[in-house]
């Protein structure tokens, strides 16, 4: 086999074969266009179920485990509802950044289940979302807020008193109502603040619909890639191991020198070594750099 796994591409498995995609909140048009020209799959939108009772991001309902067990569930459900034995779904997350903990950290999976080979292939993105919070009673303060989000484009959710008050009003994108439901809900409040955050449903948050893309692009990339011994779809990048020498002092550093790729059908694994460097920059080492 070739030494990169990558050169193994096989693009007309899916061609002309239909997917079934459960989404309600616009992801539809941004995945058919990086998915369908790359694969010539037809994604057919799937509806009739409430995707909120998988989880919302404004806490109504909680998730239901980890993110990867709620777009399982996603994608399942969406094949049910069509009966297709392709299926994919999408489902973000918003946490702390891994590097200092001070910005919002947006993850996209995107997954793609094939009953008939039985296998589950996730692509990924992730980088700096769209997401902030204020509590306030003050509308210059609020349309400061609403500024630093990208308002309009990016939507506001807003709610009294509280982050956790039932009386929610989510896909604010229109100055006026935004206005006018601020100031209703800072006379409903008790203590006279109200909660304002941007709103993460994919179709209300631009940054967040552009890392769908992104995920997309690297499904579609791990899907043209074919497992060398069962000649499946999805062999890619399962590990990096560590141990790169240190280009000071030649130990191991944390910067990986292989890449483990796995198949995801028959568990197939190739180790490749690295070739874009043959060491690491002493800021990885422990040694160099405690």
């Amino acid at each position: 086999m070739s030494t990169d796994p990558s050169a193994l591409k096989n693009v007309s498995r899916y061609t002309g074969r239909r997917v079934a995609l459960l989404t309600q909140h616009g992801k539809e048009q941004v995945l058919k266009t990086v998915m369908e020209p790359a694969l010539g799959c037809v994604i057919e939108h799937v509806s009739g179920y409430d995707t909120d009772l998988l989880g919302t991001f404004t806490r109504e309902a909680p998730r239901p485990g980890a993110q990867i067990d709620a777009l399982r569930l996603k994608t399942r459900k969406g094949m049910e509802l069509s009966g297709l034995a392709l299926g994919m779904a999408s489902e973000g997350s918003f946490a702390p950044d891994p590097f200092t903990g001070m910005f919002t950290w947006n993850v996209e999976l995107l997954m793609w289940i094939d009953d008939e080979l039985g296998l589950e292939v996730v692509g990924m993105a992730q980088g700096l979302g769209q997401s902030g919070h204020v509590l306030t009673g003050d509308w210059a303060e609020l349309q400061a807020f609403a500024a630093r989000e990208g308002f309009p484009k990016h939507h506001l959710v807003l709610r009294p008193q509280h982050q956790d008050d039932p009386r929610v009003h989510k896909g604010l994108s229109d100055p006026a109502a935004l206005r006018s439901t601020f100031e209703a809900c800072r006379d409903m409040a008790a203590n006279g603040q109200v909660f304002a955050e941007t709103d993460l449903r994919a179709f209300a948050n631009p940054t967040r619909m552009e890392r769908i893309g992104q995920a997309a692009a690297d499904l579609v990339q791990r899907l043209q890639t074919c497992c060398p011994a069962c000649d499946a779809p999805g062999f890619s990048v399962s590990e990096r191991v560590p141990g790169l020498p240190c280009a000071a002092c030649a130990r191991p550093t944390t910067s990986h020198r292989s890449e483990v790729w796995t198949c995801p059908r028959c568990r197939h694994q190739v180790t490749v070594p690295r070739t874009d460097r043959r060491f690491a920059d002493p800021e990885h080492c422990n040694h160099c750099n405690p």
